[in-house]
């Protein structure tokens, strides 16, 4: 970007940010005339992606600050007024705003609701830090129009985020995402009300509790075998770990008012923005886990859980094979060994079949059940559903799309939707939220634990049990991150590049078509063009198909300046599981190399 038109836009910037901090960063980097800091906040402004605005907190265009945030949030409640028609008209638009642990989650809320009540959107605030799943809960219990969660769910603690939701629920998808990114960039005033004279007009509400309670009983209402809980609970030890998140209020009320004995970690109990006890607050990292399994070793635990700072991913890692429990009842065996971490395909697996095979053994399996999950999570999932004679339906990576599926398939009564996954450990089991939700999971997931203990088994033995009936699949990926203003070109270029000469081959496996979600065709090499619909909306993602079914794909972040790989593969279990790991280990370690070779290490 040329030097003069970063500059302009650094001094059109500090014009109009009214916050002093983030203002006074940006006149610094231009009396010290650090261009390249400078390009870096100004080449762009920062986009909805798959879950809304993010990016590094700081001054500048490119930063999540005080002005983009009002920004988003005028261009929000202009494009809402102008969807909503006579609802805007008769002043009875609502709107619902949470937020997280991280650094200026507050002041980012609070600007966002006063922004609402000042276009005349009624909204409720939450009073402290809550879930994203709460959020999408308060939407559609509170009938609002909108909603936002002020959150960078596992990002490191520099940076910050925004997702905005429709009524539904759901997050913002097409036409209502590029809708708003148009009127957010025609904003050029932005309407502002004091907190006082929101609160004395009604047009601004603070809630908690109410919200909370309702909350907590859904949750509870979804699971399976609350007698079981019951008689079983004293019997199952839980240390959980919200990571310096929003997770523990919910967590702890909901397992603890079933009697289950939770032990929370005690260093990452409390929020916390810098999150001082991990490098990345994700519980898809071994690392972010680490704490709570010494403390689950130490306190012999069945199973160790972690949410992310928003509390919509959820991971487990259980005592491996050496400390498998035994049946309800049995003698207390030492845990003192090895924890296994589960990933988020083996989760989203085991906890597809104990919610299929609990409608089944229960006699409430809907008319056309169907489990929804993302193109790049494992191909698992839709054997198990076949196993139970359910459908699984595929969507773009995001769990808006997840709750896009579930609200067309109310609406057209095709299927019963009654689970939603993607790999990067979001589960779904629940209608009354439209995102996923780390709460649910984890009341689901110590029923399932208790269940599977009073038949003798441990996780990962009825996961070995699912190996026999689909197979054993594995699955990789890969990130790689291109920071600074030539990030995006770099980026394009690589998936250009892969969609003029797609490779004939990946890891010695022949490539048998590849299907090309952003020009909606597939590609037969050697052919050309397939018959084949492409029945997704168009995003830029790129999926090959090798000879042995295995499947890799290629798609930029939405989020984040980085292109992510996935390989999901199935390897027959013939002989020995341990045999079929490690030819499917091979496999994919050589798909990896290829992939290397092209974006670097």
């Amino acid at each position: 970007m040329e030097r003069n038109a970063v500059i302009d836009r650094a001094k059109e910037y500090i014009s109009r940010e009214k916050d002093p901090h983030f203002r006074k960063e940006v006149e610094e980097l231009l009396l010290k005339e650090d261009f390249k800091e400078l390009e870096d906040r100004f080449y762009r402004m920062l986009e909805f992606g798959t879950g809304g605005l993010r990016g590094i907190i700081g001054g500048g265009y490119n930063r999540m600050n005080t002005l983009v945030v009002k920004s988003a949030t005028q261009g929000l409640a202009s494009y809402l007024r102008k969807a909503s028609g006579e609802k805007a008209s008769a002043g009875t638009l609502k709107a619902v705003v949470a937020f997280d642990s991280r650094h200026y989650s507050v002041e980012f809320a609070e600007a966002c609701a006063l922004i609402f009540a000042a276009n005349g959107i009624k909204t409720y605030l939450f009073s402290a830090l809550r879930p994203t799943p709460e959020l999408s809960f308060a939407i559609r219990r509170l009938g609002c129009d909108t909603g936002i969660v002020v959150t960078a769910s596992h990002n490191p603690p520099q940076y910050n985020g925004y997702k905005a939701y429709w009524n539904d629920g759901g997050q913002v998808i097409s036409p209502h995402d590029t809708g708003i990114i148009d009127e957010v960039n025609r904003v050029t005033e932005i309407k502002e009300m004091g907190r006082d004279e929101a609160l004395a007009k009604g047009l601004l509400t603070i809630i908690d509790r109410e919200i909370d309670e309702a909350y907590w009983t859904m949750v509870k209402s979804r699971l399976f075998r609350p007698d079981l809980i019951k008689e079983k609970a004293g019997e199952v030890k839980i240390v959980y770990t919200p990571l310096h998140g929003t997770g523990a209020l919910h967590v702890e009320t909901v397992l603890g008012s079933l009697g289950l004995k939770v032990i929370t970690v005690p260093e990452q109990r409390e929020g916390n923005g810098d999150f001082p006890t991990v490098a990345f607050p994700n519980p898809e990292e071994a690392a972010a886990l680490e704490m709570a399994v010494k403390l689950g070793r130490e306190k012999n635990a069945d199973v160790v859980m972690a949410t992310d700072p928003d509390a919509d991913r959820f991971g487990i890692a259980v005592p491996s094979g050496g400390a498998k429990p035994g049946a309800m009842g049995a003698p207390a065996q030492s845990h003192a060994g090895e924890f296994t971490l589960v990933t988020g395909n083996q989760m989203g697996a085991l906890l597809a079949d104990y919610i299929f095979l609990s409608l089944k053994e229960l006699g409430r399996m809907p008319k056309n059940p169907a489990m929804v999950n993302s193109i790049v999570t494992t191909g698992m999932q839709g054997k198990i559903a076949q196993y139970y004679g359910a459908a699984c339906l595929e969507c773009l990576t995001g769990f808006k799309w997840i709750a896009d599926i579930i609200r067309r398939c109310e609406e057209d009564g095709s299927h019963t939707v009654v689970f939603g996954t993607e790999e990067s450990y979001g589960y779904l089991i629940e209608n009354e939220v439209r995102d996923k939700d780390g709460v649910s999971a984890a009341a689901l997931t110590a029923e399932m634990t208790i269940y599977w203990r009073s038949k003798g088994k441990g996780l990962l033995d009825r996961l070995n049990e699912l190996y026999g009936i689909a197979g054993y699949w594995e699955e990789m990926g890969i990130s790689k991150y291109f920071q600074g203003p030539d990030g995006p070109a770099i980026m394009k270029g690589i998936m250009e590049e892969y969609r003029k000469n797609p490779p004939v081959t990946l890891g010695g496996l022949r490539v048998v078509k590849v299907r090309d979600v952003l020009k909606s065709l597939w590609i037969i090499p050697g052919k050309g063009k397939g018959t084949e619909k492409v029945s997704l909306p168009k995003s830029d993602v790129l999926q090959f198909y090798l000879e042995d079914g295995t499947v890799v794909s290629a798609r930029p972040s939405g989020t984040e300046p980085k292109i992510k790989f996935y390989a999901t593969s199935c390897t027959k279990v013939t002989g020995s599981l341990g045999e079929a790991k490690a030819e499917a280990a091979k496999k994919l370690g050589a798909i990896k190399q290829d992939i290397r070779k092209v974006i670097g290490d």
